[in-house]
C-alpha cells in the first residue's frame, strides 16, 4: 500500500480522476510541479474526458506522457466510478500503465477531521434499498472497516456525508455535509494506507454480484400452464 508521495516519486506524473460524486474532479499531479485540478458538475460520461483534456492542455502535455493513474472505486455514483474505470482500461489497453484506487470516506474522513476537535462520527454514503455505506471514526481520526448497514442500525452519534453525493434514503435526523475538494484533501493523505494498485479498475462493492443459474427450456404442451 504506497503512499500517494510514493506513486508519484516512482511514476512522476499521474492523473487523478473521481466522479464518486456529482462533482467530476480530475488531478494532474508531476514531481516538480503544482498539482492541477480541474472540476464539472456536467454528466460524468463527459466531464471525465473533458476536465482530463484541461488538465492536460494546461500542462501542455499528452495522455500517453502520463505514467499512472490513480482513481476513487466508490462508494458514491455508481455510473461515475464505472465510467472512470472503464476510461483508465481503455487508456491502459493502448499504453499498458499502472493504476491505484482509493475510497471516497476515508478520504473525506481525513478531510473532514484535518484541524478539527470530533467526536466519534460515521461518514455516510447512500447505497440504496434504504442502506447506507458506513465508515466509523474516532476522535483521533482511527477508522473502522467500511460497513453496509440499514437505515435503522444506523449509531446514534454524529452522521456526515460528503458533499454532492446523492443520497436517495431519507433518514429522520440531519446528516451533516463535509467538504469533498480534492485539492484541498489530496495534500493530507501521504500519512496513510488509502492506496492500492490494482490490475483491474472497478467499482467498489461489498460483496461481489449473485447470479441465478438461468436454464433454457423449449416451450410445449407438457410444460405450458394448465388453466
Amino acid at each position: 500500500m504506497p503512499a500517494l508521495s510514493q506513486i508519484l516519486t516512482s511514476h512522476g506524473c499521474i492523473l487523478v480522476l473521481d466522479a464518486a460524486s456529482t462533482t467530476v474532479q480530475v488531478g494532474l499531479l508531476r514531481t516538480g510541479n503544482a498539482p492541477l485540478w480541474h472540476s464539472s458538475n456536467e454528466e460524468s460520461g463527459q466531464s471525465i474526458f473533458t476536465c482530463t483534456e484541461a488538465c492536460l492542455r494546461t500542462a501542455g502535455l499528452k495522455l500517453s506522457e502520463i505514467r499512472a493513474f490513480v482513481f476513487c472505486e466508490g462508494p458514491g455514483s455508481m455510473l461515475g466510478v464505472r465510467t472512470v474505470a472503464m476510461a483508465i482500461r481503455t487508456w491502459q489497453s493502448e499504453i499498458p500503465r499502472p493504476a491505484y484506487r482509493y475510497q471516497s470516506l476515508p478520504i473525506a474522513a481525513v478531510g473532514e477531521w484535518a484541524g478539527k476537535e470530533w467526536p466519534n462520527f460515521t461518514l455516510l454514503a447512500d447505497a440504496r434499498r434504504d442502506t447506507w455505506h458506513c465508515l466509523a471514526v474516532d476522535a483521533d481520526c482511527r477508522m473502522q472497516a467500511l460497513r453496509r448497514v440499514a437505515t435503522a442500525d444506523l449509531p446514534a452519534h454524529a452522521l456526515v456525508t460528503p458533499e454532492n453525493f446523492r443520497v436517495w434514503s431519507k433518514l429522520s435526523r440531519p446528516i451533516s455535509t463535509c467538504s469533498y475538494d480534492l485539492a484541498k484533501i489530496f495534500p493530507l493523505l501521504d500519512a496513510g494506507d488509502f492506496f492500492h494498485e490494482t490490475s483491474a479498475p472497478e467499482a467498489f462493492q461489498h460483496e461481489a454480484p449473485d447470479y441465478k443459474k438461468w436454464s433454457a427450456q423449449t416451450h410445449s404442451a407438457a410444460t405450458a400452464p394448465i388453466r
